[in-house]
Formats: structure tokens, C-alpha cells, sequence
């Protein structure tokens, strides 16, 4: 292994590994993004802003235009459906608005855009969708038609379950799978299914419905990435199973069992303070909420990067306060560096790069804010207050100076004055 290899752990060898790209193709990721039917949680966002890390890594190791990134938006949904009810409005209306919403906060966040942004709905026909991958699943006996539905039948695909390693009573618990009379097996999982009348539908050879969730993203990589094996698959560690189960058992049968990733990566939970996040416990926060409190989104994505990424992330306001007085001692320090620190290479080891700071914040996506002790502040009204401190400086009324001064600072505004006579300022 050479000094500048990159080794990432490999949920599905559960080691540590040496990534390379394979010769003469391109560094192929694909990372489970939102179903859009609401704002992201900060949940959410720590897997946008882990992946974007890993994007800006791998860009600056391999090369920009050799890697090939896509992250899906789920735009067909249940819940989406649920909202649209809700607020009497289509479903395309639901997801339409929080796609916005995602990539606004997202890129607030510091995230770039991936190469690709997949949406569910694109991919459902067509030569290479969702409708003709549950064609050849069946064609191959691995799926079957029941009552409007095709399911993927688990019993006929060995492999099941070495993703998650839990045995099949474990697995069929933790998915908490339907109980209905025309399955096979209790593990069995909804490829297609029927829509009302009322609801999305396109046309099928198994009658009007729409997708399961699980087909969507494996349709969505052979689509933007090709149907060979891509380099790294990437979500929440809550998408291990059984979700990413369930996409490697299907796309490895449509591809006459050709593994659907190389390199499986899971970033950890995130819990509020002593608690695990849970809408049900009301402790959600959103990346949009701390934006509006005035928190710079480079200070959130540097709290989300503060933790190695594999594990679990406590989420408080000194985590924030933290991130933003180091921020803070390091745009007063200058300087930046566009090298990859060493922590980085070792499976993203995110508090060691982060101790070398200025070194390598470009790659991780940090320090580029030029404006970052203005940004937020009134600006219009802080010069004006500046004019007025530089006027009873010229007329030697000190007391006046130091009472703009002070009243500046009181509002988080520093003054300072350069040995040339020259004042600036800047946020605290």
C-alpha cells in the first residue's frame, strides 16, 4: 500500500480496506438520498455532508471528471402521497417543493452537487427502469405476481442476508414486514404494487401501480452508473438492512450475480443529547432551523464532521458553539491548505484532519467563506455605525468612539484599528 492510499471499512467485509479505482474506468458512487416529503433532519444532513467529504476526496485523489457521483431523490412515496392528501395538492407539488428545499439546505451545508440526482419517477420505464428489472427478476424465477403485486421471492437468492449478517428470524422481525396471504415468505418484499384510482399509477404487464422502494434505487444506479458493479454504495447506517439488503439481492439477480457494489459505507446514528432523534419524541431539529437562528452552515457541517463518521454523533448547542469558535480562531489565523491530511486517508478520520487545520480544508469542504465575519450581519448598518465611529475618531470625541465601540460589540460586532488608522470589522 503507498502513503497516499485511501482505506475505507467495507460494511459488507466489516475490515477496512484499500480502495483503488479499477484501470481504465470511472470512481462510480451512488448514495441513498431523501424521500421528499418534508424538510431534512440534521440526521439527514450528516449523511449529505459525510458523502460530500467522500466526493471531494475522491475528486481530489482520482481526478474531477473520473468520478461519477449520483444521490437519488424518492418523489414517489407513500408519505408523500399522504401530504399531498393533506394539503390538497398533487404529489408532484409535495416532492417538487422539497427537492428545492433539500438542495438549498444541502448546499448551505457546503454539499456539492452530485453528478447525478436521480428522481424515482424518471426511472420507472424504459429499457433500463424499474419496470423492466422486476420483467427480468421474474423472468429468472427469483419474483413473483400476486394480487396486483410482484414480489422478490428471498428463499431463491442464497446470498440473502450477508450484507446485515442476521439470521432470517432476526431479519424478518426487524423489517417488520407485511402479513399478507398471497406471500411465499414473511420476507418476501413488494417490488410493484397496486395504485388506486386516486393515487400515482403508471401501466404495467401486472396492471396500473407503482414501484416498491427497494427497486427504485437499484434501477436508479444501472441507469446513471451502468449495470456493472459500481465502486461504492453509501447511506445511513438505519439503510443497512433492509433496505440495502434487499437493492443487493435484486440487482445481483438481474445481473446474473454480479455484486451491486464493491464497497458498502455506513455512517452512524445521530442522537439529540442523551436521546436518540425521533419525530415521535419531538426532538427533531432541522439544517434549516439552526440556518435561520443565524448559525453559519460551516459551522454546522463542521459539528457534522466533528465525530468520526462510523460513529454515533451526540448533537448539542456546545457541539455548535465549538464548531463556530473554531471556525472563528482559524478564518482570524488565515491561511488555508489544499492538501489531503493523512486522517482523511484512513477511513475518513475526520477529528485527526480536523486537529491539522488550515491543512486540507479545502477537501473537506471548510474555510472557503470569504465573507464569513460579515455574513449575516447588517452590513448596511454596521458601515453606517463604522462612519460615524471613524468621524468622532477624526474629531478626537473619544467618548463617543468608545460608546460606538461598545455598542457594536455588545451586538456581537467587533471594531479594529490598523496602525495605519484604518478600521474594519468583523463578526465575533
Amino acid at each position: 500500500m503507498t502513503a497516499s492510499a485511501l482505506r475505507l471499512w467495507n460494511s459488507a467485509t466489516r475490515q477496512k480496506e484499500v480502495f483503488a479505482p479499477r484501470p481504465g474506468r470511472p470512481v462510480t458512487m451512488y448514495v441513498c438520498g431523501p424521500t421528499v416529503y418534508g424538510r431534512a433532519h440534521i440526521g439527514n444532513a450528516r449523511a449529505a455532508v459525510v458523502f460530500d467529504l467522500l466526493f471531494r476526496l475522491l475528486r481530489h485523489l482520482y481526478g474531477a471528471e473520473r468520478v461519477r457521483y449520483a444521490r437519488n431523490f424518492t418523489d414517489i412515496d407513500d408519505k408523500i402521497m399522504a401530504r399531498a392528501v393533506a394539503e390538497n395538492v398533487a404529489p408532484a407539488v409535495i416532492a417538487a417543493r422539497y427537492e428545492a428545499a433539500y438542495r438549498e439546505d444541502m448546499a448551505a451545508l457546503g454539499c456539492l452537487e452530485p453528478t447525478f440526482t436521480p428522481r424515482a419517477t424518471e426511472h420507472i420505464e424504459g429499457p433500463h427502469g424499474m419496470i423492466a428489472m422486476i420483467e427480468a427478476l421474474i423472468a429468472r424465477g427469483v419474483a413473483y405476481e400476486a394480487e396486483g403485486h410482484v414480489l422478490f421471492e428471498v428463499a431463491k437468492f442464497p446470498g440473502y442476508g450477508s450484507l446485515s449478517r442476521r439470521p432470517m428470524e432476526e431479519m424478518v422481525a426487524g423489517a417488520r414486514v407485511e402479513v399478507a396471504p398471497y406471500k411465499r415468505g414473511p420476507a418476501d418484499f413488494v417490488l410493484w404494487k397496486p395504485s388506486r384510482e386516486d393515487q400515482p399509477g403508471w401501466e404495467s404487464p401486472w396492471g396500473r401501480g407503482r414501484p416498491g422502494w427497494h427497486i427504485e434505487c437499484s434501477a436508479m444506479i444501472r441507469s446513471v452508473l451502468g449495470e456493472e458493479t459500481i465502486d461504492i454504495h453509501g447511506g445511513g447506517l438505519d439503510l443497512l438492512f433492509p433496505h440495502h439488503e434487499n437493492e443487493q439481492a435484486q440487482s445481483c439477480c438481474a445481473h446474473d450475480g454480479a455484486p451491486l457494489a464493491r464497497f458498502w459505507v455506513h455512517n452512524g446514528f445521530l442522537q439529540m443529547g442523551e436521546t436518540k432523534m425521533s419525530k415521535s419524541l419531538g426532538n427533531i431539529v432541522t439544517p434549516r432551523e439552526l440556518l435561520d437562528a443565524g448559525w453559519p452552515g460551516e459551522a454546522i457541517r463542521l459539528a457534522l464532521l466533528s465525530a468520526h463518521y462510523r460513529q454515533p454523533l451526540v448533537w448539542t448547542d456546545r457541539l455548535l458553539e465549538q464548531a463556530k469558535a473554531q471556525l472563528d480562531r482559524l478564518y482570524r489565523a488565515g491561511g488555508s491548505g489544499d492538501g489531503v491530511p493523512a486522517g482523511l486517508l484512513d477511513d475518513l478520520n475526520t477529528p485527526e484532519a480536523l486537529a491539522a487545520l488550515p491543512e486540507g480544508a479545502a477537501v473537506l469542504g471548510l474555510l472557503g467563506d470569504a465573507a464569513w465575519f460579515t455574513t449575516g450581519a447588517d452590513a448596511a448598518r454596521v458601515e453606517d455605525e463604522l462612519a460615524r465611529y471613524r468621524a468622532a475618531r477624526a474629531a478626537r470625541d473619544w467618548a463617543k468612539a468608545d460608546a460606538i465601540r461598545d455598542a457594536l460589540k455588545a451586538e456581537g460586532i467587533q471594531l479594529e484599528v490598523a496602525k495605519d488608522g484604518s478600521v474594519k470589522w468583523r463578526k465575533l
